[in-house]
């Protein structure tokens, strides 16, 4: 099971938190959630060459306040914060309430899944060899601190005329294990023989106790990919 279902939504509640936190009465949610929608579709448009890691948007009282996960918040803030303002007049179209927009930067883009699948179908599109991107891109999550990376590039291969998928793993990636802190990004590289699909999942360690922002805060804090694990003890032997 764990294989096949995204393993981000296995782990909500568990170590994983949702990206839109907030409440809505049965009135409400569905405008609420097309508004989210909306404007994460926006920003995905607006801030595609701004290393984009994740949107989380909360909504307290009549506010909106969008956190932006990025690895250049130079780019997304802009000189004297131009172009964060500009987004925020554009967020204004989509909501009556008032906008209050956060920067967090991602400390170890090489690390953050989102980021290494959105960096392979970068290369991809500069028409870079896909086993060397990917081989590059599962090294360097290696050396950076990670436990275990798997990344996965299914199309036209190397312009092949018939579609194919290829995989390329390093260390451990336990999907079965609710406890693990496994980060999944996608991407897609439009190339000229057709659409290549990567899947990226990384290992950064385990979650001991019942911790849902446990991942969000490793990633901002920017620690090691294992740090905050429990030891555990190991057992004593039986008896005879």
């Amino acid at each position: 099971m764990g294989q096949k279902v995204n393993p981000i939504g296995m782990r909500l509640g568990v170590n994983r938190t949702w990206d839109s936190r907030w409440y809505a009465n049965k009135n409400d949610f569905g405008d609420l959630l097309q508004q989210d929608l909306k404007i994460r579709a926006m920003l995905e448009k607006e801030l595609k060459q701004a290393a984009v890691s994740n949107i989380v948007i909360e909504r307290p009282h009549r506010k909106c306040r969008v956190s932006i996960h990025t690895a250049r918040p130079g780019i997304v803030i802009g000189k004297k914060g131009a172009d964060i303002e500009a987004l925020r007049n554009k967020i204004r179209k989509y909501t009556d309430s008032d906008v209050h927009i956060n920067i967090v930067e991602v400390r170890k883009p090489e690390t953050d899944a989102t980021l290494v699948a959105q960096g392979i179908a970068q290369q991809l599109e500069r028409r870079v060899a896909f086993r060397r991107a990917t081989k590059r891109a599962v090294q360097t999550a290696m050396r950076m601190g990670a436990l275990g990376i798997r990344a996965n590039v299914a199309g036209r291969l190397g312009g092949a005329d018939i579609a194919r998928t290829e995989w390329y793993r390093e260390g451990r990636v336990p999907l079965h294990t609710l406890r693990a802190d496994i980060d999944y990004g996608v991407a897609e590289a439009s190339t000229t023989y057709g659409v290549i699909g990567i899947k990226v999942w990384i290992f950064k360690g385990e979650v001991m106790e019942h911790d849902p922002s446990a991942h969000e805060r490793r990633a901002t804090e920017g620690g090691n990919a294992g740090s905050g694990q429990k030891r555990r003890e190991p057992r004593a032997p039986a008896q005879g």
